[in-house]
């Protein structure tokens, strides 16, 4: 399966029902006062870019590699069945936060998150951000697995995560490209 991400508008409804999706997963696993949930609205501010990550449909794996996209694709969405997965990228005062990075349940393993997280990043380089921090939870085992793959450290907890236990806070540094 390909996938390719772009910048998205949050009301979109692809968008919307993923932000749906990830606020029930968020609600399943921790107190309502643990999850930190920010609503289309909040990703509509100025400099906010939220990310939309879309199955291209190209067969990568034969017939198998095309169902499996198009199942995917069609698990993970009402109103557009081609987003997999969402990231956003909120400017903070000397980094930027990525927030609700969520992949839909049936394209998890598919190499989603680390495509949002790889656009992200290069569009974080672009616009001069030098650091990227996230929150995620403890129980959500995949996602740490994947912020340590790719560059992303533990980092004491910031901001309103500081002295939740149910929060675990990562960052990378952006080094300038030469």
């Amino acid at each position: 399966m390909s996938v390719t991400v772009a910048i998205e508008r949050p009301h979109h409804p692809g968008v919307r029902e993923l932000l749906r999706q990830s606020d029930e997963f968020a609600f399943s696993l921790y107190p309502p006062e643990s999850c930190y949930l920010v609503d289309a609205d909040e990703l509509a501010a100025p400099g906010v870019a939220v990310f939309a990550a879309r199955s291209t449909g190209a067969v990568t794996a034969g017939a198998a590699g095309a169902a499996e996209a198009a199942g995917a694709a069609e698990a993970a969405g009402a109103g557009d069945v081609d987003i997999l997965g969402i990231a956003a990228l909120l400017p903070r005062e000397g980094f930027s936060e990525v927030k609700r990075m969520f992949v839909a349940e049936p394209a998890r393993g598919l190499g989603v998150g680390r495509a949002l997280l790889d656009a992200v990043e290069t569009h974080a380089r672009r616009s001069g951000v030098r650091r990227l921090q996230l929150e995620t939870g403890p129980l959500q085992h995949a996602a740490i697995a994947m912020y340590g793959r790719l560059g992303f450290e533990r980092i004491p907890n910031f901001g309103p995560y500081t002295g939740d236990e149910f929060s675990l806070c990562f960052a990378k540094d952006l080094a300038p490209r030469e």
